[in-house]
């Protein structure tokens, strides 16, 4: 069985399950890019060499041999290229074809109304409704998106990204975290209004003015601090802020780090926060911060939260950008430290069973061989289960019925 990879190009966060697929098929899976990494992603740190690696052919420097395999292979995984004339030809052809997504409408349900828009999506994907096609969902709102231009029905499937995994022995685990004294609490991204760097700020101020409800303790913390790990064009306003609002001392800005360096600063940390809005897919820097054992709290309009977050099991979610009750399940989590272990524990072990690289190639190549034998059976959970269909503003409520957690 041969499966080629078509996207734009390859990133640290396609990297290991594109690895995991390699060991599995060999010189039968390949890695197809179709334009070089943008200078905006070179410069916050993403690796340019990942074109040297064995199954990577890139478009235009290799097209005719690029263009046999796109047509050729038994499977194509389709991500976002640039160029669906390439994927148009092989659906022609009638040959299995897995496309992967994110949402088509990030920004809001409402621009499906365009005519023009719905003709592009038709064209692209609802006239292939009956084929032989297929939707990884990379993020928990895109089911519905694709659900409202009727595309993919009863074939849709939840998958994500898939960061490095890192393992810890007993020894390493136990020594990961600090124990008392500081409150560690990191947050990493772009510095620009999507993410939402500016909740930090308000954070460190909430933080400082319950510090009662919070410090002390026997297992407790007694002062705390906040990571804040990236940059872009909200950096001087997000400093001034901090110094205007008297929290500087409490916030650290490392700037953009290599993604072994944004670990580090996890591993050594309680508490992530994820603020990112519904126009983050999905956001990969989750999956990192829940193998680096953080206690997670996430908004739970951010593609990746839904898939990867069982509230109060291995996280605590938000609704809809809700400022007060992210820093009410911060300040949870600073008070008992001990249910802080617990969750950060139990998101480690979600990503090192279920959601990582090899278990999500493995499914993959199970189901790729379904699906040339004529029946694509899915996964009962993870990668490539199937992915129901949940409107954005019903999610937070779906996410709290699968819930006994009433802690903040």
């Amino acid at each position: 069985m041969t499966i080629t990879f078509l996207s734009n190009y390859i990133n640290h966060h396609q990297i290991p399950f594109c690895d995991a697929c390699c060991r599995e098929l060999g010189e039968d899976f390949r890695f197809i890019q179709t334009q070089p990494m943008e200078q905006e992603r070179i410069d916050m740190g993403w690796d340019t060499k990942a074109v040297t690696l064995p199954y990577v052919l890139c478009l235009y420097e290799e097209e005719e041999r690029c263009l046999r395999l796109i047509l050729e292979s038994d499977i194509l995984l389709a991500g976002w290229t640039g160029r669906e004339d390439l994927i148009e030809e092989r659906m022609k052809r009638g040959r299995a074809t897995i496309r992967i997504s994110e949402r088509i409408y990030r920004e809001g349900q409402w621009k499906a109304v365009s005519p023009r828009g719905l003709i592009h999506k038709y064209r692209e994907h609802t006239r292939y409704r009956n084929q032989d096609a297929y939707l990884l969902c990379a993020g928990a709102y895109v089911p519905s998106d694709f659900h409202i231009i009727r595309a993919y029905p009863g074939k849709m499937y939840r998958f994500g990204y898939f960061p490095r995994t890192v393992h810890y022995t007993r020894e390493q685990w136990e020594g990961l975290k600090p124990s008392g004294g500081m409150l560690e609490i990191v947050w990493a991204a772009r510095f620009i209004p999507l993410k939402h760097p500016e909740f930090m700020i308000r954070l460190a101020v909430y933080l400082k003015e319950k510090r009662r409800d919070w410090a002390g303790g026997k297992e407790g913390f007694d002062s705390f601090r906040i990571h804040m790990v990236g940059g872009g064009e909200m950096e001087a306003d997000l400093k001034e802020q901090a110094e205007k609002a008297g929290v500087e001392e409490n916030l650290v800005f490392h700037g953009f780090l290599s993604p072994g360096g944004v670990r580090r600063i996890m591993e050594g940390c309680h508490i992530h926060v994820f603020t990112s809005d519904y126009q983050e897919g999905w956001g990969a820097v989750m999956n990192e911060a829940m193998n680096s054992g953080c206690g997670e709290v996430a908004n739970v309009q951010a593609g990746a939260v839904p898939y990867l977050i069982r509230h109060g099991e291995n996280g605590l979610v938000y609704p809809d950008g809700d400022f007060e009750k992210m820093a009410r399940a911060v300040l949870y989590l600073a008070s008992h430290p001990g249910e802080c272990r617990k969750m950060g524990r139990a998101a480690y072990e979600t990503i090192t069973k279920l959601w990582n690289a090899e278990h999500a190639a493995a499914e993959l190549i199970r189901f790729c061989k379904g699906v040339l034998e004529g029946e694509a059976v899915p996964a009962k959970e993870g990668p490539l289960s199937p992915a129901p269909v949940i409107a954005p503003g019903k999610m937070y409520e779906a996410m709290m019925r699968d819930t006994d957690f009433d802690g903040f």
